[in-house]
């Protein structure tokens, strides 16, 4: 049976280097390197993500990046790389996803709370509040949704389907499932890639009409294009996007490639 990885081209493997390319490989970053200084930082960071600081400005503090390092930077050129297996393309999209979730859960409102360790010490730490979901938006939305239980084993996650219209070529809603108490609850909305923007503000506007506000949904994205962030944030200003890359050039084959219909 054929493997499912590339081992030839996945990044983690215990492989065998010779000389030249010990000499070739790439240095890592670090993100507090005295040699480097906060503004340069942050315009590599841009820089790196496609994003620059007049969007920044443009869009405000509701769109967050995800740091950029190696590991992220190489996970973005895996999944854009058109010779990428399915999969190597579904190993590395995970892992992607995974940490954006994380950070995800990051924006959640927490409280202080203090715990008794198993040596009988206080130990002062924090702890989530109650009351958050996952919605995905159908169907690469769906390919989120392991990552955030994995993160949250029972986190309740509704679902939007949202397909463009074939005569006026419109994002409409053909299926929404929810929580019935959505309203009360922050909401994690995932859909990976944003291009124009059309179907997550559908998505939205469906949620506000089953009465979440706008400044608790957290979309959680993979790669965005200027234009779909940009149109997001001017509809719903309290939005908060979360994503690894603004880029001009969008991976739409995602949803195809990670469920194997390209």
């Amino acid at each position: 049976m054929e493997s499912i990885f590339n081992k030839d081209t996945m990044p983690c493997h215990n492989q065998e280097l010779n000389s030249g390319a010990i000499s070739s490989a790439k240095q890592v970053r670090f993100a507090n390197s005295s040699e480097t200084s906060s503004d340069d930082q942050q315009h590599d960071a841009n820089h790196g993500a496609g994003i620059s600081n007049d969007l920044i400005l443009e869009i405000g503090l509701q769109l967050k990046l995800l740091p950029l390092n190696d590991q992220i930077r190489e996970l973005q050129t895996i999944i854009r790389d058109k010779t990428t297996s399915r999969g190597d393309f579904v190993f590395c999209a995970d892992r992607l996803i995974r940490l954006v979730v994380e950070e995800g859960l990051n924006q959640l409102p927490y409280s202080e709370c203090t715990v008794t360790t198993p040596t009988g010490h206080k130990y002062e730490g924090v702890k989530f509040e109650k009351g958050n979901c996952g919605v995905s938006i159908m169907r690469s939305g769906e390919a989120m949704e392991q990552g955030l239980r994995d993160c949250c084993r029972s986190i309740r996650i509704g679902k939007i389907l949202i397909q463009s219209d074939e005569e006026t070529q419109k994002a409409k809603v053909y299926y929404a499932k929810f929580p019935p108490d959505i309203f009360r609850r922050k909401v994690l909305l995932m859909y990976p890639i944003l291009s124009t923007g059309n179907t997550v503000i559908e998505a939205v506007k469906v949620l506000i009409e089953h009465g979440v506000q706008p400044k608790h949904i957290i979309l959680l994205s993979l790669f965005s294009t200027p234009h779909g962030a940009k149109s997001i944030i001017q509809e719903f200003p309290d939005i908060t996007i979360l994503t690894t890359e603004v880029h001009p050039v969008a991976p739409t084959h995602f949803g195809q490639k990670y469920f194997g219909t390209d």
